[in-house]
């Protein structure tokens, strides 16, 4: 059932309060959309259920276009054992405000499943907007997938996977093969290398927990790392990182972007000097939408 997004908004902001790796307020940086009258939400959609685990989206649909929509497909961060959906809304609004549809994901957290259960959950999330792309006018072809820290690990994972990885499980609504690509991947802070994580001076317990005690542990961690996935075809990657991110490493930043560079990969990274694990300042937040809305420009997504 459809019910106007501003309804919902107003609720989600007086429930959940901005975390300091989320995005301020939208007063704050004065942006401008008339929400009840450009968006209606479908909430709590049900898009794989595992573990007896129903894996829910939010897909806030851009109304009105008689053209698909371009659609950013948002995940929360957390580390992988925490954050919900709703707790992230705030961090939707410059996407809404830009015009896009936006599909909102919750997944498996490590109380539910361990690792790779949230990778698989998220190729399954984006394997639901492509297969319900005419119902809700979603643009197949211009899905952007996003989220900061874990949000931002997976939001990579999700885009940079091919089926050949081994994270694509089916469920019994779909033995369809449709390819899962997406358009562009903006990378918040996200972990890059998480075997790096797991022990010595950029140890996590964070991912520690995510990983467990399973047997396979470090062959695990570098199949779920993105670094272990550069290659030449993949799609346009933004990254934002803070250089003095005390919970994901810089240096997680850097190597992903020599390394897809090297690659010949079109992606762009924007360091923020003295920037912690997010809650940056509005000028850098302002300055960082501009340039993803210049990048999304470039890669044909706006």
């Amino acid at each position: 059932m459809q019910r106007t997004f501003a309804i919902l908004f107003t609720a989600f902001v007086l429930s959940f309060p901005v975390s300091s790796a989320q995005t301020p307020s939208p007063d704050e940086f004065g942006w401008s959309i008339d929400l009840s009258q450009d968006y209606s939400v479908v909430p709590n959609v049900t898009y794989a259920t595992a573990d007896n685990f129903d894996c829910k989206l939010d897909a806030y649909v851009h109304k009105g276009s008689t053209t698909p929509v371009p659609t950013v497909v948002y995940i929360h961060g957390g580390g992988w054992v925490g954050g919900t959906k709703e707790g992230a809304n705030l961090a939707l609004l410059p996407y809404l405000e830009m015009g896009f549809s936006v599909v909102n994901v919750e997944y498996r957290l490590a109380r539910v499943a361990l690792a790779p259960a949230a990778v698989e959950d998220c190729r399954l999330a984006l394997r639901w907007v492509m297969k319900n792309a005419r119902m809700y006018n979603f643009d197949s072809s211009r899905i952007i997938v996003t989220g900061g820290s874990a949000g931002g690990h997976l939001a990579l994972m999700t885009g940079m996977l091919d089926s050949t990885a081994g994270f694509d499980a089916t469920r019994e609504w779909d033995q369809s093969s449709v390819p899962l690509k997406v358009a562009a991947i903006i990378n918040w802070f996200g972990i890059t290398d998480v075997k790096d994580l797991l022990s010595g001076t950029n140890r996590q317990n964070y991912a520690v927990s995510w990983l467990g005690s399973q047997a396979n542990r470090n062959e695990l961690a570098t199949r779920v790392s993105p670094l272990t996935y550069v290659r030449k075809d993949l799609p346009p990657i933004f990254t934002i990182h803070g250089d003095n991110d005390n919970l994901v490493p810089y240096s997680h930043a850097v190597r992903l972007h020599s390394a897809l560079s090297a690659a010949g990969v079109t992606n762009k990274l924007v360091t923020i000097p003295g920037g912690k694990h997010g809650g940056f300042s509005r000028e850098d937040m302002l300055r960082i939408y501009g340039m993803i809305r210049t990048f999304l420009k470039e890669a044909k997504v706006l």
